[in-house]
């Protein structure tokens, strides 16, 4: 099974959206193995959002993101990255489709509630950032059989 990783966005937080948006993953099938809530700082912020470090909305994106404390959340199941990112929906909320996270919940592509790792290698890196190992739990959930066939598991 593979691990992904979901932040909730400040947007996320401040709206009460928190279980909610936790509740769509449940849901779908996938397994919380981890969670905490963070208030993110310059240092983590530059390494994470390093690609986007020379577009003109960098700063705004960090300003968000330290506006108030996160959740940092591991989420299992099989393709979970795709399967995280379809939930999601596109990056500007104006744009996503509804039955989306953001579709539903969000009009800006800042203030888009989440961030999901967008491929299985970058959720490695980036699962490391946030967690330390002792705090992504390995445990079977009981449904699993109700969740996948028996050659999926």
């Amino acid at each position: 099974m593979e691990k992904t990783l979901i932040i909730l966005k400040p947007s996320c937080v401040q709206r009460g959206l928190i279980g909610e948006v936790t509740s769509r993953f449940e849901k779908k099938g996938l397994r919380l193995a981890g969670m905490k809530m963070v208030q993110l700082d310059d240092a983590i912020l530059n390494e994470h959002y390093s690609h986007l470090k020379n577009r003109p909305f960098f700063q705004n994106v960090k300003d968000s993101m330290l506006s108030c404390p996160v959740i940092v959340q591991c989420w299992e199941g099989k393709s979970a990255s795709k399967v995280v990112r379809s939930l999601i929906g596109i990056t500007n909320g104006r744009d996503a489709a509804a039955g989306t996270i953001r579709g539903d919940f969000a009009v800006s592509s800042q203030e888009n509630i989440v961030h999901a790792s967008d491929s299985s290698e970058a959720a490695v890196i980036e699962l490391n950032r946030f967690f330390d190992d002792y705090e992504i739990f390995d445990y079977k959930l009981s449904t699993l059989t109700n969740l996948y066939s028996n050659d999926e598991i």
